[in-house]
């Protein structure tokens, strides 16, 4: 017992200043599961709006009408993060909430509401640091298809368009987008996100359009904006093979294609990762002439978002023909949600996406963990999630002092919230919210943050 004691303490045996007097520590959040305010002030309906309204499709038949009230208690929140001294908050903003039926007439409430985050975030020392886009697509465009539509390139363009022209000269640090595999896959392909579609061509061309709007997303913010910082981010995991048998191998890297290089690599004008995904081949038939060319964009920094490792072994599933081996069948320590918990898979990708020539700038942009919450005796007592932000910290600071570009980190999330599919049972939050009267309560995770960043 000793010597595992022992063990433990020298792997969180860092302080702040040992990151460097740059590095950026945030919190990140997004607008559908935080805002709450569903329909109000001229707000058009999302894509999860609508999703959400399906039997059978949330967690106890949960929405996220009212979430964490975000929309009203915005500035209780803010002083939140400010009390634990972070300085980076990164959040998202309603496509229809701003543009109720997608393009054309603007809500001019919507677009207050945001000059107000700001600035509140600024009178409390943070940095704003927007995400154009984490999947609350308004459904007047899905209805037209949405991601499956080529013309969403130019329904994007004139949102981003918008945004950075109204708010460009207080914010500096911005995001094209969130996590292009998880909408496309799970909304298009798996269909247990939003819209909850199943078709592989669906999701072969939410793909390539993603990826034509990230760039150009990329584009337009660096011309209408000054001493810009661009960036997009990245789901991530750490893809190991069962065993060292070939056809593990091989279905390892089928994965990792299919998750860690889909959309980086085209951005980098790699093309899509067709050696070891051929399925990929089926996208040509989506591009145009020009295409190549307007998926690359040089953005400023990659954002990582880090939640788990998968280990995989082939299977005869089809496309993917490989399968992930559950945590809970590896006996393996895991979160709430059945993700393994594998601190040394953020150096794995860190390192992973280092090795990109056209990648200078890596932040983590997202990395917590979800946990069974309790109050008791008024307080929040979780040891287990400020032991993983401990483990997960030391993995950066491995990164960085191998000389890694890695230059910030961002918890997931500021309060619990709403989480997708989920609903409210998995709480990921440094602040722990009840959802009958909305009090917050810190945990003692965001109590050793404050501590931490002093």
């Amino acid at each position: 017992m000793s010597k595992n004691k022992s063990s433990e303490k020298k792997k969180i045996n860092f302080v702040k200043a040992d990151f460097g007097p740059d590095f950026k520590w945030g919190v990140a959040a997004a607008s559908y599961q935080t805002e709450g305010a569903w329909n109000t002030d001229g707000k058009g309906e999302s894509t999860w709006d609508h999703f959400s309204r399906k039997s059978g499709k949330i967690e106890r038949g949960e929405t996220a009408d009212i979430a964490s009230d975000f929309y009203h208690r915005y500035e209780e929140d803010i002083e939140l993060i400010q009390s634990m001294n972070f300085k980076v908050f990164r959040f998202s903003l309603s496509w229809p909430r701003i543009l109720p039926n997608g393009t054309g007439e603007i809500n001019r409430a919507g677009l207050d509401f945001y000059h107000r985050v700001i600035d509140k975030s600024l009178l409390a020392g943070l940095e704003p640091w927007i995400t154009i886009y984490h999947w609350d697509l308004p459904q007047a465009l899905e209805a037209q298809g949405g991601w499956t539509n080529r013309n969403i390139v130019d329904w994007f363009s004139e949102f981003v368009n918008l945004v950075t022209q109204e708010y460009g000269d207080k914010v500096k640090t911005w995001m094209v987008m969130n996590e292009q595999f998880s909408f496309t896959a799970g909304g298009y392909l798996a269909g247990s996100l939003a819209p909850g579609r199943h078709s592989l061509n669906g999701f072969l061309k939410a793909v390539h359009h993603s990826v034509l709007c990230n760039a150009e997303g990329g584009r337009i913010i660096r011309n209408n904006v000054s001493d810009v910082k661009v960036g997009t981010t990245f789901f991530t995991a750490s893809i190991e093979p069962s065993n060292q048998e070939e056809k593990n191998i091989a279905a390892a890297e089928r994965i990792d294609a299919g998750i860690n290089r889909l959309f980086i690599e085209p951005s980098l004008g790699m093309g899509y990762p067709v050696d070891h995904l051929s399925v990929l081949k089926k996208i040509d038939k989506f591009k145009m002439e020009g295409d190549d060319e307007r998926m690359v964009f040089d953005f400023d920094f990659i954002g990582i978002q880090y939640y788990f490792r998968a280990v995989v072994e082939k299977s005869i599933l089809p496309i993917i023909r490989a399968n992930e081996i559950k945590a809970s069948d590896r006996c393996v320590p895991m979160n709430d949600m059945g993700y393994e918990i594998y601190p040394e898979g953020l150096y794995h990708i860190l390192k992973k996406f280092s090795q990109y020539k056209g990648i200078h700038n890596l932040i983590v942009t997202e990395n917590g963990t979800c946990i069974a919450d309790r109050i008791v005796d008024g307080k929040v007592r979780d040891k287990q999630r400020t032991r993983y932000f401990k483990d997960h910290l030391a993995s950066v600071l491995k990164a960085k002092r191998e000389g890694y570009p890695v230059n910030g980190y961002l918890v997931w999330a500021p309060t619990d919230n709403f989480e997708w599919d989920k609903g409210y049972r998995t709480r990921f939050g440094l602040v722990y919210v009840d959802f009958t009267t909305q009090k917050r309560t810190m945990k003692s995770s965001g109590k050793w943050f404050r501590k931490f960043l002093k």
